[in-house]
């Protein structure tokens, strides 16, 4: 057998009668001319074996494995050079009479434990589909992952579920093989207890949205395996399918598949090679620190406890550290702030600027919340109707309400219309942030007024682009911070802050619900968005809900402290016992500048299935800081910091700092952990250090 061998920078190529090879020393990537699939194998020892594509076409169900040839053409292997670093895309393709040609385009770089692939079906003529998968492999008996030399029967595998958006109070989830796990986005698959494995999600938001299934039978094993764009359900919160793409040659969606000897690593990598491709909305300010209205009074909200407030912050808590970097903070109105006069309204932004803060505001541009479609759209003069811009089926019928809301068309001009003419009410009445809330309506998959959009996913682009492009710093002449609240997670880049949770207020039960989502999407933070937002902290009593103990307030402002973050109050500060609490807990320096900081915790372990995991780190150059938390309302519990899962050397001893009470002690040279004891809905914030 020849094998021709050659090599384009640190990649080592080489091409034979039966395959191509491309290994970078860390990955290496094996097509099998033979059976038309694709092996990946890390330099650890992790491996993705059997890969193959599928597409449907019209009725049919196309698989590169089908088809009767199979090669990588030289001339697709191309030395590339980009935001990833130096590298190599070379293309496996796959042909058939009748049939359209299935391109496997792969990515792969120098000193990167990952790859980039996408599917591109072409034909002669145009066609149409709905559902594209780049990557899959199913078998019956054995595994299409291997973890490495270790027996799997010795741990536990989990894969991870990844709501597409944080509705109606979904949960993050890590399940254990056998199981069968369907995540949107990105999923990580590893070993619980060695941490090790894998994570694959897409890496362009433009056009699909990516649905991922792992499924296993038996422990330790993952039988089935499959990445595609196409997904539309429950979870998506879509009633028609997917949008449909036309054309000769259509792409899906570009998939990150990446081996990590840390999961937690592959994930923030996975966040990071996102925003390669889109960042972040650059932010320059620090941390947003304030006070939501929303919990205080929700739809109560008036002049008075508005401007309350924002004298009671002045007075108390804003020249004794409870503020962002520049000794400011935001005083931020929710929904029903219209139960103000346009005089009140204009009234209270005078009276926050005048303290020295900054004041927002709450919109919900993709949203229609009466139940007449064939209500006129506020100042068309009675033009343009609700019915003409919101999102139809294929009958012309408005899409069912999802949350009580009709769902607007972002690709309708009347649309953006309506949305830029709030916006620009927003800048000039002296708003500084604005709280953007049900997001999802715009992403829902249906028949759009711009009929070149054609997925739920392309109207959501335009709609966001819009308001990106309206309160643009550069445009407006001042910075003006956008925040996400219910949402889908992709596409990005287009807000500074998203609640990386739906609605929390301040039991402990709310504290466990928010750090679900913290556990296993603390890598959004300032990679997708500068800041996870924790939701507004209740220290005393959210107005639909029982006043708090002590313990519970703590540890909810400690969750959002971790958080990454976003530390706006939602307490009613007219109650005696909310500003108590305030004025001593929210001017602890120690703790506020832990805040400050901008960055998030990362979760200790990964195995608490729908549930969260109650010890997290942090890890900077003054130690490493530990959160534990209790969620028993009831009973107290011990919680145990191993130095050596926690990565800290006490091999010459530790001090360890409890920041809420600044009391110190040592442990010994040598010591394994550390018990600390919390009482019922307790949670405790520790630094250790070296002695």
């Amino acid at each position: 057998m020849n094998v021709t061998e050659m090599k384009i920078g640190e990649m080592k190529l080489e091409k034979a009668s039966t395959g191509f090879t491309v290994d970078n020393g860390l990955v290496r990537a094996e097509a099998d001319f033979g059976g038309g699939t694709i092996t990946l194998r890390w330099s650890s020892g992790e491996a993705v074996v059997g890969l193959y594509a599928e597409a449907r076409y019209g009725l049919e169900q196309l698989r590169s494995t089908y088809y009767s040839k199979h090669g990588v053409d030289q001339t697709s292997v191309q030395a590339i050079e980009d935001s990833f670093g130096q590298g190599i895309r070379w293309t496996f393709a796959h042909e058939d009479l009748g049939k359209p040609v299935m391109r496997q385009h792969i990515r792969m770089y120098e000193q990167i434990p990952y790859l980039l692939v996408e599917l591109e079906l072409e034909s002669e003529f145009e066609w149409e589909t709905n559902e594209m998968t780049p990557l899959a492999s199913y078998l019956n008996d054995g595994s299409v992952l291997e973890f490495g030399s270790f027996p799997e029967s010795t741990g536990e595998i989990r894969a991870l579920f990844m709501p597409f958006d944080n509705d109606k109070w979904v949960r993050f989830a890590s399940h254990a093989i056998p199981c069968s796990v369907h995540s949107y986005e990105v999923t990580a698959i590893y070993h619980s207890e060695r941490r090790n494995g894998f994570v694959l999600g897409s890496v362009t938001h433009d056009t699909w949205k990516t649905g991922l299934a792992v499924e296993g039978t038996f422990s330790g094993s993952v039988g089935r395996l499959r990445v595609y764009g196409g997904a539309a359900d429950m979870q998506t919160r879509d009633t028609v399918a997917h949008g449909s793409l036309r054309g000769k040659s259509i792409v899906s969606p570009t998939i990150f598949v990446g081996a990590f000897e840390d999961y937690r690593d592959g994930l923030e990598t996975y966040g990071k090679a996102n925003a390669k491709l889109s960042p972040a909305l650059p932010w320059q300010g620090g941390v947003p620190i304030g006070w939501n209205s929303w919990s205080a009074v929700m739809s109560e909200i008036d002049f008075d406890v508005y401007t309350h407030t924002s004298d009671f912050f002045r007075n108390e808590l804003q020249l004794n550290g409870y503020s962002d970097d520049e000794g400011s903070l935001y005083v931020n109105f929710d929904s029903f702030w219209d139960n103000l006069s346009p005089e009140q309204l204009s009234q209270a932004v005078n009276r926050v600027k005048a303290n020295g803060q900054k004041p927002g505001i709450y919109y919900t541009p993709f949203a229609f919340w009466g139940s007449d479609p064939d209500t006129p759209v506020e100042e068309t003069d009675g033009a343009v109707l609700y019915r003409d811009i919101l999102i139809k089926d294929q009958a012309g019928n408005p899409l069912p309400k999802l949350d009580g809301a009709f769902a607007i068309d972002p690709s309708h001009p009347a649309a953006l219309d309506r949305i830029k003419r709030k916006l620009d009410s927003f800048v000039e009445w002296g708003f500084d942030y604005v709280k953007l809330d049900f997001l999802t309506h715009g992403a829902m998959e249906g028949v759009f007024h711009d009929s070149s959009v054609r997925t739920g996913i392309q109207a959501y682009n335009k709609g966001m682009a819009h308001i990106c492009e309206t309160l643009d710093p550069k445009h407006i002449g001042r910075p003006f911070l956008i925040n996400l609240s219910i949402a889908p997670l992709f596409p990005h880049g287009y807000a500074h802050s998203r609640r990386v949770s739906c609605d929390a207020f301040g039991t402990i039960g709310d504290t466990e619900y928010m750090l679900n989502a913290l556990t296993y999407g603390w890598w959004i933070n300032d990679s997708l968005y500068r800041f996870n937002d924790p939701d507004h902290v209740v220290l005393y009593k959210s107005s639909n809900q029982r006043s708090i103990t002590e313990a519970e307030g703590r540890s909810r402002l400690n969750s959002a402290v971790i958080a990454g973050t976003s530390l706006l109050l939602g307490d009613d500060f007219r109650m005696e016992e909310a500003k108590q609490r305030a004025r001593e807990w929210m001017t602890n320096i120690e703790v506020i500048s832990l805040a400050r900081k901008g960055v998030t915790f990362r979760p200790v372990e990964g195995r608490s299935g729908d549930k969260s995991e109650d010890l997290f780190i942090l890890s900077d150059e003054k130690g490493t800081w530990v959160a534990a938390f209790n969620f028993d309302a009831e009973c107290g519990s011990e919680k145990i910091i191993s130095f050596e899962r926690f990565g800290i050397d006490s091999s010459n001893g530790i001090v360890v700092r409890d920041l809420w009470n600044g009391r110190e002690w040592s442990i010994e040279g040598g010591a394994d952990m550390y018990r600390a004891e919390l009482a019922p809905s307790e949670s405790k914030l520790f630094l250790f250090r070296q002695n």
